[in-house]
């Protein structure tokens, strides 16, 4: 078990937690969002970041500070808290986006490790191969085995108090990226950036994404804490934290900003495009578009980042909000609908329900069936997996109608999309007291097919009958042949 992490709740993939950073004597709750500091730009400052927004972790570039005289002096000298006059914890980069931007750096793993700790980094980063996306197998195993090497080093360097991340590398190949994972989570290091994801989320592969974090955390541990490398869009958080993702640095606030774009949660938007303001930040209450885009350039980007920064940290305290109510599902539902790549990914994610289930309470305050995706989400699959553990009699109607009288079955169980049959005493029982729409959805009633298939199959010496409202012959075909079939909706 990993000493600096503990999960509190979890919903989903999703987990509140509590980051123990021993060297800046603090505790950073995830989901967690680390603004992104250039150590030669000041858009927001640190101090900033900390008393307005509540940033309790930042990261900042070993690599930059290192690679300038005059930073890395102060550095040496002030120590990195008080280069950047920020209160709580700082990560720190190794230089290994430059490395894959312009193919080599003139540091080593050993070399900025010592950096790091020298310049007072609380949580370090060794110089991990970022694979992109796509490249050859061979090359993907090749720079993942460079990186495993580092990863070593890495563990074999002292460090002291300070933490060092183990970046999951491994491209665009899932076999990879569990193995990385797994060998990770060997090692005695501490944070787990999944990394080299910022060319899938620029491309608004969102589904690759979610395959690759998915992967990922196969091989990783449960008490792993997971950062998500790059990935600073509001947009996604509520996504990649229900797959497991509890750290995000962001510099889109900035980058945005300085191309006078405007976060939402459902997107960015040109200044220029604006004639409303649609936030009740301070940003947008006290400027209109128009005085926004009549500010000096300077003025301007500072407060378009500021803006962007509150929703950021407003969606990262919605996300726990989430998590706490056990309603992250239906935020990253409503999250899906913003971008059809977005829906991609929600549907990828539901594709790793299997995986998800395993962390998912097994009782929470309400399930809402809002879209069809929802009859695949992780409550559903529990529900068709523990149905082998049910006593079954020898004849057993499944109805969704009343329980009929008469002795003609040894007892009769409740079926409801999209989870199936159940026995009518656990029919206040999470999640079958689910919020489902009267105009149930095919796939809601393909998924309560399936749970009669999968009650079928482990006791195929019951004899089932089914009553139903008039389901579709094609979702009939999924119910198994033994099945005998009486349709209400007839009566």
């Amino acid at each position: 078990m990993r000493e600096c992490f503990e999960v509190r709740d979890t919903d989903a993939g999703g987990r509140i937690g509590e980051l123990t950073v021993p060297r800046a004597d603090a505790t950073v709750e995830t989901p967690a969002l680390l603004p992104v500091i250039n150590p030669n730009l000041d858009t927001i400052s640190p101090r900033r970041l900390a008393d307005e927004f509540g940033a309790e972790i930042l990261i900042t570039n070993s690599y930059i500070i290192h690679g300038d005289d005059t930073l890395r002096e102060r550095a040496l000298e002030e120590g990195l808290h008080d280069l950047l006059d920020f209160p709580g914890a700082i990560m720190t980069d190794s230089g290994s986006f430059q490395l894959s931007e312009y193919g080599e750096i003139d540091v080593t793993t050993e070399e900025i490790l010592d950096f790091q700790h020298e310049i007072g980094s609380d949580i370090a980063t060794p110089v991990d191969i970022p694979t992109p996306p796509d490249v050859s197998r061979d090359r993907a195993e090749s720079d993942l085995e460079t990186t495993q090497e580092r990863l070593e080093i890495a563990e074999a360097t002292d460090t002291g108090e300070m933490l060092v991340s183990a970046p999951v590398q491994g491209s665009t190949y899932p076999a990879l990226r569990e193995r990385a994972g797994s060998h990770a989570e060997g090692t005695a290091l501490d944070v787990f950036p999944v990394g080299a994801v910022v060319p899938l989320m620029n491309d608004y592969r969102y589904d690759d994404m979610i395959d690759v974090v998915a992967a990922a955390k196969r091989g990783l541990g449960a008490d792993a804490p997971v950062h998500l490398f790059g990935a600073g869009h509001p947009m996604m958080f509520a996504l990649a934290v229900a797959m497991g993702c509890d750290l995000f640095d962001s510099a889109a606030y900035a980058l945005y900003a300085r191309d006078d774009r405007y976060l939402t949660v459902r997107g960015t938007r040109a200044l220029d495009d604006l004639d409303y303001l649609p936030c009740s930040c301070a940003v947008c209450t006290e400027h209109s578009p128009a005085e926004l885009r009549a500010l000096p350039d300077a003025e301007r980007e500072t407060e378009l980042a500021a803006h962007n920064l509150h929703v950021t940290f407003a969606e990262i305290r919605r996300i726990k909000q989430a998590i706490r109510a056990g309603n992250l599902m239906e935020l990253v539902e409503q999250r899906a609908r913003a971008h059809p790549t977005m829906l991609d990914g929600y549907r990828t994610l539901l594709d790793h329900a299997d995986q998800l289930e395993r962390s998912d309470p097994v009782s929470k305050s309400a399930f809402f069936y809002t879209s069809h995706e929802s009859a695949r989400r992780p409550e559903v699959v529990r529900h068709h997996q523990r149905l082998e553990r049910l006593s079954v009699p020898d004849s057993l109607l499944l109805t969704e109608g009343d329980a009929p009288r008469g002795d003609e079955f040894d007892d009769s169980w409740r079926v409801e999309p999209p989870f199936g049959p159940f026995p009518r005493a656990l029919s206040r029982s999470y999640p079958l007291t689910a919020e489902v729409p009267d105009r149930t959805d095919r796939a809601a009633l393909e998924a309560a097919a399936d749970g009669v298939g999968r009650l079928v199959e482990t006791n195929p010496e019951t004899a089932v009958t089914l009553a139903h409202r008039g389901w579709p012959a094609g979702v009939l075909e999924r119910v198994p042949d033994g099945v005998t079939l009486v349709n209400l909706a007839s009566d």
